[in-house]
């Protein structure tokens, strides 16, 4: 499992002439991963790179790496994601990520009624979990206010559901 690779965001610009990137991400542990000395991994191919300063501004964060000192060095990844490696992500019994919730049971009111199926973006700020609930697809708004509970190692979520949801 140690080639078990999270995504964290994707590089969308260069900023300066320094070879700072600018990354797009909404990973719900960014002060954990975006650190000087993390190691990251770029692009399809996972380059292994580390990351030498980290800030963030306005809705990017911002980072160089270390050996590159120059935007011509750093053009190469332009529009590519940017990963971390599981084992590096270091969580709390209470903490999972979007993609440990996939293929959990369902259960409301005590009752498995269905399994997630993925958990989908469906705008800058909004996600919502996709699941089969009654044989049918149903989505759910990915909020703490309909999540009760995440239980991983009995593979099940209680979610909390509002009257003609499903």
């Amino acid at each position: 499992m140690d080639d078990d690779y999270i995504y964290i965001g994707k590089i969308v610009n260069t900023h300066g002439i320094k070879g700072e990137l600018r990354i797009l991400s909404d990973f719900k542990y960014k002060e954990r991963v975006f650190l000087e000395n993390r190691r990251i991994y770029i692009g399809q191919e996972h380059i292994e790179e580390i990351i030498n300063s980290y800030r963030h501004h306005k809705i990017f964060e911002m980072i160089t790496l270390k050996g590159y000192n120059n935007i011509n060095q750093v053009l190469k990844y332009l529009q590519k994601e940017v990963y971390i490696k599981k084992n590096d992500l270091s969580l709390g019994d209470e903490e999972y990520l979007d993609d440990d919730l996939i293929n959990l049971n369902v259960i409301f009111n005590n009752q498995e009624i269905g399994r997630v199926l993925a958990i989908k973006k469906v705008s800058e700020t909004n996600k919502v979990i996709e699941a089969i609930i009654n044989e049918k697809k149903t989505l759910i708004p990915y909020h703490k206010d309909f999540i009760k509970k995440v239980d991983l190692v009995n593979h099940k979520i209680e979610l909390e559901l509002i009257e003609g949801m499903i």
